[in-house]
């Protein structure tokens, strides 16, 4: 069992930027890959970014590809999500969440979550 929280969330000006973390607690030599997620509104959950464990392999989703930078401090168990560039649709909750011996970015494979945290970017 992995407990996720997340913090950093806020409202932010267009252009601007919000750095995320996400502490991870318990069984966390067992995490494969940690990503960030987000949900909109009246949209489904979607994948933002993951990186694996143990590599500091990254991927991200074409949205947020050159504006989005995710990374790791091991000795922490944390993880963080720096936002820069922001845009209106960036507006969302944003779920931090860790797998075990998976390497994709299906939400569904990912077995735990945080409360997420909530981005706003005015425009």
């Amino acid at each position: 069992q992995v407990q996720l929280v997340e913090s950093g969330g806020g409202l932010v000006q267009a252009g601007g930027s919000l750095r995320l973390a996400c502490a991870a607690s318990g069984r966390t030599f067992s995490m494969s890959t940690m990503g960030w997620f987000r949900q909109a509104p009246g949209k489904e959950r979607e994948f933002v970014t993951t990186i694996t464990w143990s590599t500091g392999n990254t991927y991200y989703a074409d949205s947020v590809k050159g504006r989005f930078t995710i990374s790791r401090d091991k000795a922490k168990n944390t993880v963080y999500l720096q936002m820069n560039s922001l845009k209106p649709e960036d507006t969302a909750v944003y779920y931090c969440a860790a797998a075990f011996g998976y390497y994709g970015s299906s939400p569904t494979a990912f077995g735990s979550w945080g409360q997420g945290t909530q981005v706003t970017v005015s425009s």
